[in-house]
Order: structure tokens, then sequence, then C-alpha cells
């Protein structure tokens, strides 16, 4: 049993050693961690549009990592030495919102005590990112669209006009045609946005993302913790693989830190985990498979918009195979 023991742990070891090296070559923008078609196709967007001064909107679910590209956008361009401003524009009321972007005269409103430049104007020459733009109010969207169409903006309280050079990359986890349909968002707005997109993956399409990101915050955990946590085990990272992750990469990387900090051993488990995920039993093993091949293949292909020849081939299986499931699925 000891040596049995021996050489699970030295297996359990150098698998954890190949993540990491994984890891480590995972992507070459900072903080971008990742393998997947998926990523590498939004890494491709990223190098053919990070030298534009056109707006890029930047579309995926909360937690995606949306801020992540946008910095890559501007860090990797000709204006990563020039200013990088981000705003949640989601968590601000109109009046200060509109404050924080376009500056305010002194006494324009109450507590306006002294004049204040906007972020626009300390962004200028570099790059604006405005984070949740789904989220703001008509005013707001029409001073914004000015900014866009003139390249300029006027504090409150101010009839002078300041002449300004942005690139703005803008990010939401709204369906912006759907908002324009409903007369929540401005079309002419929504089309200055929407010049260039790029959509971020959700977590639960990545695949073995999901173990590299996984890997990435434990050691960030472990070392800010102090903790010795040697990696995970093989239980672990069939749990994190089969968990949905509707939060994302925020939510796994909240659900690893939380592990490091209550693991009782040297390499994290699935009770560390508690994901809560369904109780694994024999009689439903075959099914289980079944339905998780399906998951999988429904992903791929709404990640290729249901083209099957680019989804089978994505998969790593034959045109033909991928028709038959699929019609069996049909009359299933």
């Amino acid at each position: 049993i000891a040596i049995e023991n021996a050489q699970m742990y030295d297996q359990l070891r150098s698998e954890n050693r190949r993540l990491r090296q994984a890891m480590a070559n995972a992507s070459e923008f900072t903080g971008i961690i990742g393998q997947s078609q998926a990523v590498r196709a939004v890494l491709d967007t990223v190098r053919s549009v990070m030298d534009t001064t056109a707006t890029i909107l930047i579309l995926g679910e909360s937690g995606t990592g949306k801020e992540l590209i946008a910095r890559a956008l501007h860090y990797n361009s000709r204006l990563k030495d020039k200013p990088f401003i981000a705003l949640f524009c989601g968590a601000l009321p109109e009046s200060l919102l509109e404050s924080e972007l376009f500056g305010h005269k002194q006494g324009s409103f109450t507590g306006a005590s002294h004049e204040k430049k906007g972020l626009f104007e300390e962004a200028d020459g570099g790059t604006i990112f405005l984070d949740e733009i789904g989220d703001i109010s008509p005013k707001i969207q029409t001073a914004l669209l000015r900014v866009l169409q003139e390249q300029e903006v006027r504090r409150i309280g101010e009839t002078k006009v300041r002449k300004i050079e942005v690139r703005v990359l803008a990010a939401t986890n709204k369906d912006l045609a759907a908002e324009v349909k409903a007369g929540r968002f401005r079309e002419d707005l929504y089309y200055r946005l929407n010049v260039i997109t790029i959509h971020m993956p959700a977590l639960r399409y990545r695949g073995h993302d999901i173990i590299l990101l996984a890997q990435h915050f434990l050691d960030r955990a472990a070392s800010k913790s102090k903790r010795q946590i040697a990696g995970f085990s093989p239980e672990a990272l069939e749990a994190l693989l089969n968990h949905d992750w509707p939060g994302n990469v925020r939510e796994l990387g909240n659900t690893i830190e939380r592990a490091v900090l209550l693991a009782k051993g040297e390499y994290l488990t699935p009770a560390d985990l508690r994901l809560n995920a369904p109780a694994y039993t024999e009689t439903t093993e075959l099914q289980s498979l079944r339905d998780h091949e399906r998951r999988i293949v429904e992903r791929v292909l709404q990640q290729h918009q249901g083209n099957v020849t680019e989804a089978a081939k994505a998969l790593g299986v034959s045109r033909r195979w991928l028709h038959y499931r699929l019609k069996e699925w049909q009359h299933g």
C-alpha cells in the first residue's frame, strides 16, 4: 500500500508539473491563459485589431475576462505608453457617471467645489475602456455618441469644447441588438460602438482551459496565503471539468482561492472545491457519459454557429460520426 501511495503521489506531482508548464505556455498576453480554439480565435482577433483606432465592442457573460482583453488590446498596441483608463459604468448613478466621463466646471452643481477633468480628457492620446456600456442611461448615451462622432468633450457647466483623440473600447454582457429593438439603447450609438466585435467565450465552452486557469489560481492563492498546496487530485480535476461555471473565470478564481484556504491536504479534492456536483453512482455512469458527450458536442456546435464540418474538426471526429450522433439525438 505504501508503494502504491508513493506511486500515486509521484503521478500527481508529475501531472501538476505538466499543468504548470502548459499554463506557462498558454498565452503571450499577460493574464490571459488558454489554449482552446475559442481563446485562440479571440487572441487572433486581438493581434489583428490592436493597432486600429476604431471602436471595439467586447461581448461576453460576466466574469469571462472582458477587461483583460481590453488591457491586452492597449498594452500590446502602439498606444501602450499612453494612458489606459477603465470605468465600470454599471456601478454609477447617471449624474456621477456624467461627471466622471466628461468632467465639470467648479460650481456647476451642488458639491462641485472644484474644477474636474473627465476621464475622456485623462485618456487623451490613449485608450478608455467602458465596461457594461449596456447599462448607461439615454442621456449618457447621447453624450457618448457626440464624443464618438466629434472626438470632443464638453465639461458639465461649460460651453467650451475640448478636442480629444481617444480610442474607445466598450464591453457588455447584454445583447445590445435586442436592447436597441426594445428601445433601451440608441441604434446610432450601437452602430458607432459595433465597428469591431470580439466575443468572449464562456468558461464552460473552453474545455481544458479550465484546468490551466485553475492551476494559475491555485499557484497564486497558495503563494498569497503561504500554504503548501501541490496541486489537484484526479477527482478534483474531473469535478472542475464537469462544473458548468455560470460565473465563469471569476467564479473559478474564487472557488480555487477558497479551496486553498480551507484545504486539509497537499492536493485539492472535490470536497475542498465544494462545487455541489451530483453524486456519482455506477448505475448512472453510462448515461452520464452520454449526457457529457452531448453537452460537449452542443457547445462546440454553438461555438461554430452550427457548422457541422468545422465542429467535427474541432472535436477531432469525422463529419459522418457527428451527423450520426445528431440524428440519433434528434430521434431520441
